[in-house]
């Protein structure tokens, strides 16, 4: 059984920053890439970062700039740090990976989520 559990969200100033941390466990053979969705009230998810097990980061155009996806793989955890939060980054935010178990197939894995809001 594997498991992604997210930390790290709160509530936030405008201009603020969190950092978001997801941590894999279970027999975890490797996990692939790694992604933070966000999704709004009343809005669909969208994807806001990857990283690749190698460690190539791709983001939204709404977070360039703002945000910076890493992993460590030695400890199975990504990381999401924000920077210049708005009150649009408001969300709850999940994390995903591609993640093989010890013996088995890759399949999709989703964390639980945190909720992040961004309000004076």
């Amino acid at each position: 059984q594997v498991q992604l559990v997210e930390s790290g969200g709160g509530l936030v100033q405008p201009g603020g920053s969190l950092r978001l941390s997801c941590a894999a466990s279970g027999s975890i053979f490797r996990i692939g890439a790694m992604r933070w969705y966000r999704q709004a009230p009343g809005k669909q998810r969208e994807l806001v970062a990857t990283i690749t097990s190698g460690g190539s980061p791709n983001y939204a155009d709404s977070v360039k700039g703002r945000f910076t996806i890493s992993r460590d793989n030695a400890k199975n955890t990504g990381h999401l740090q924000m920077n210049g939060l708005k009150p649009e980054d408001t969300a709850v935010y999940y994390c995903n990976a591609v993640i093989w178990i010890v013996g088995g197939d890759a399949r999709d894995y989703w964390g639980q989520g945190t909720q992040v809001t961004v309000s004076s």
